[in-house]
């Protein structure tokens, strides 16, 4: 039986990538029954019909499943934050990388929209306001690089206009099935835009009221890549929840936190007060960054609430 990629699912209609070909199938009355339903990400089994189309006929066995965005089989998450427009914020990102540590998925941090943090330096003869702030900018987004890069995770910064980056993060991409990942606005598409020119996909200029943009994307797509490897664009989320994760587990999503759990004189430790607590004594003595363990505490607090709410 022919075997092929879910690229693109639409309208009751699933888009099974063979050999550089495009087929489109309908799933079998089988799968809602079980209560299933074809991812894109999946490796299907499908039989062609008479009228040129195909059916969906088995699902191969899943490495990963994502509820939001719904796709399967990814490897890593490219997690892409803008330095400006909107502005850098840690606490969105740690809550990104809790839910793909949770995941199980590799992770890249891209920063984007490094130019206008040059324009920003730039204008310093104008005001001398601006140019303090552009320093401060610049001294952030270091600063933020150097944490997780510390931590362990791969960091790129990147820029669409200038295509600073571009050829990094195509290494990243290369080979594996990749979901862009974070809230609206970012430059998730003008990123893809730039790696693969003649993709055309829709952008939107940020509000600078909200200080978010729009969203532009409203399916999830697989796009192949011209070494190999393909990559998702996904809707852009302004929040996230935890309503999948369980407090418990929250500990491990956070990666510096593990070898020094494994020492924790209590066994199930919060590392919120409990004595013998190798958290809290490597946050003290400035082994575990003060902010990403008040990004912890608030994100413990919060979810321990909605326990509570539901």
């Amino acid at each position: 039986m022919p075997q092929g990629l879910i690229v693109k699912a639409l309208s009751g209609y699933y888009y099974v990538e063979v050999s550089g070909e495009l087929i489109q199938c309908r799933a079998r009355g089988i799968f809602k029954k079980r209560g299933e339903s074809p991812l894109v990400g999946d490796y299907v089994e499908y039989t062609l019909t008479e009228n040129g189309e195909g059916m969906v006929d088995a699902i191969s066995p899943r490495s990963s499943e994502l509820i939001r965005p719904p796709i399967s089989n990814v490897e890593q998450a490219i997690l892409v934050f803008s330095v400006q427009e909107p502005e850098l914020n840690l606490q969105l990102l740690d809550k990104f990388l809790v839910h793909i540590e949770h995941a199980g998925l590799d992770v890249v941090i891209c920063f984007t929209k490094e130019d206008l943090l040059d324009e920003s330096s730039m204008e310093k003869d104008a005001e001398v306001s601006l140019s303090f702030n552009g320093e401060q900018e610049l001294t952030k987004i270091e600063d933020a690089e150097a944490l997780y890069k510390q931590i362990g995770y791969t960091v790129i910064r990147t820029s669409s206009v200038t295509g600073l980056g571009t050829e990094e993060l195509m290494a990243q991409l290369t080979g594996k099935i990749s979901v862009f990942a974070g809230q609206s606005g970012v430059g998730k598409s003008s990123m893809l835009n730039a790696l693969l020119p003649g993709l055309a996909l829709e952008t939107n200029q940020i509000s600078m009221r909200l200080g978010r943009g729009k969203h532009t994307t409203r399916h999830v797509e697989l796009i192949p890549l011209p070494a190999g490897g393909f990559v998702a664009d996904t809707p852009g989320f302004s929040q996230l929840d935890f309503l999948e994760l369980g407090v418990e587990a929250l500990g491990d999503c956070f990666r510096e936190f593990r070898d020094y759990a494994a020492g924790c004189k209590f066994r199930g430790c919060t590392h919120l007060h409990e004595p013998g607590c190798k958290v809290l004594a490597a946050k003290e003595a400035g082994e575990v960054s003060a902010s990403r363990y008040a990004h912890y505490e608030l994100f413990y607090n919060e979810m321990k609430e909605k326990k509570r709410r539901y």
